[in-house]
């Protein structure tokens, strides 16, 4: 029998996905792929398969508080990673969890919508977001169209919506896997005027929880405490490789391949 856990413990906020390719059994994978712990607390349920969202419902706040408090009570967190939410008052309920936990680094996804398309929360989500949580968030990861969303601007470049946006947050990543150039572009800003761009091959298909899996990730890097645009390099990279492997168990898309690792 071996002693103490060594892993970074990596609290994660999200649904529950029934397929298996979104939410918390994506953050759980993620996690063990960087070698961290995952502590999965559930904020709400959806019915979706590989195709789409049909509906889902926000668990009680008072039962997200106890599952969280729980984790903070026993286990060491390193870090925490945001998915789904669902309501505003969930978004409240996160900042009263974040309490607990000064210092720690957050990691917000800014779910607005499954891969399908599917609503998975109402625009006032979003805005409650921007507002509340991103000030205490370390990083946000939104794609284009939900960056657009919380920047308000329906055409909005990932340059203007970061300009929107960075009044709310140390760090915005905005990734581009919903354009159609031959090559993906995510750009990495930070408030203080610096910025990274990743740029990666960009892969045939469409994908169920690659932005769970991206933020994931990064959490983990964090947790592994990691410098920010290292760990942001590290969870891209790490990301398209699932998506290189991804595989297509049902009639809708592909879900990316976290385990086992194939690093080559």
């Amino acid at each position: 029998m071996s002693g103490p856990c060594s892993r970074p413990v990596v609290l994660c906020l999200s649904g529950h996905d029934p397929s298996g390719g979104a939410g918390l059994q994506a953050d759980i994978e993620a996690l063990i792929a960087q070698d961290c712990h995952a502590a999965p607390a559930v904020t709400a349920l959806t019915v979706q398969d590989t195709v789409d969202v049909s509906d889902f419902r926000v668990l009680d706040r008072e039962w997200v508080l106890a599952q969280a408090h729980a984790v903070i009570t026993d286990l060491p967190v390193a870090a925490v990673k945001l998915g789904m939410l669902g309501s505003v008052e969930m978004v409240e309920t996160v900042l009263e969890i974040m309490q607990k936990l000064p210092g720690v680094p957050l990691v917000c996804d800014p779910v607005q919508r499954a891969g399908g398309g599917g609503a998975l929360g109402k625009d006032e989500v979003g805005y409650a977001m921007r507002e509340r949580l991103f000030p205490v968030s370390t990083i946000a990861t939104p794609n284009l169209p939900e960056a657009r969303i919380l920047a308000e601007l329906p055409e909005g470049s990932a340059d203007q919506c970061a300009e929107k946006l960075l009044p709310y947050i140390q760090h915005l990543l905005i990734t581009g896997g919903h354009g159609d150039e031959t090559e993906v572009h995510n750009r990495l800003y930070s408030r203080d005027g610096s910025r990274h761009d990743f740029s990666c091959q960009r892969l045939p298909g469409s994908y169920h929880g690659s932005g769970c899996t991206l933020a994931s990730a990064l959490a983990g890097r964090l947790a592994l405490a990691e410098g920010l645009a290292s760990a942001v390099k590290s969870a891209l990279d790490y990301t398209w490789r699932t998506l290189r492997d991804a595989e297509a168990p049902g009639r809708g898309q592909y879900i990316p391949r976290r385990l086992p690792l194939d690093l080559a």
